[in-house]
């Protein structure tokens, strides 16, 4: 169920999107259909211009799932299913799932613990394999907030 999620996160059509806000270097929005509330930031060295997607790290609210602060990696690069993902965040390493362009926490707790680490850092990196991608935190907790109220009545 947790990565059907993230896959509509990717697909859905962006005219059913609401801004709910911009903090820093993250966004909050809120899609219709499916229902569902969403951080998002691009990391601080863009992708190429050729390349085939453009990374970002996402924390989702899933209303119809019940489900909130669900973490999204989209990766530089594809990687092999199972292969080693890291997130590094201040002095927390949290392992993350990966799935061809995609990463995401094993489960609900791990969830949990990446968003308060996020609240207390500056930045995260993204480590798979030779590639890593850093983001700002800064703005991260607010935009984060934002999807959860946006979705809150929903």
């Amino acid at each position: 169920m947790r990565f059907a999620a993230a896959f509509l996160l990717i697909a859905t059509p962006a005219a059913a999107r609401d801004t709910l806000g911009m903090f820093e270097s993250w966004g909050a929005f809120r899609d219709a259909d499916p229902p569902r509330c969403f951080a998002i930031a691009e990391p601080v060295r863009p992708a190429a211009k050729d390349a085939p997607w453009r990374p970002f790290a996402s924390v989702a609210v899933w209303p119809a799932l019940h489900q909130r602060n669900q973490v999204h990696i989209r990766l530089r690069q594809a990687r092999p299913q199972g292969s080693r993902v890291t997130l590094t965040i201040g002095r927390g390493r949290f392992p993350l799932i990966a799935g061809g362009a995609d990463a995401w926490s094993p489960d609900a707790r791990t969830d949990a613990a990446i968003v308060a680490a996020m609240r207390s850092a500056e930045r995260m990196a993204v480590h798979a394999g030779g590639t890593s991608d850093t983001y700002q935190l800064r703005g991260a907790a607010t935009a984060i907030d934002a999807a959860t109220l946006g979705c809150a009545r929903r």
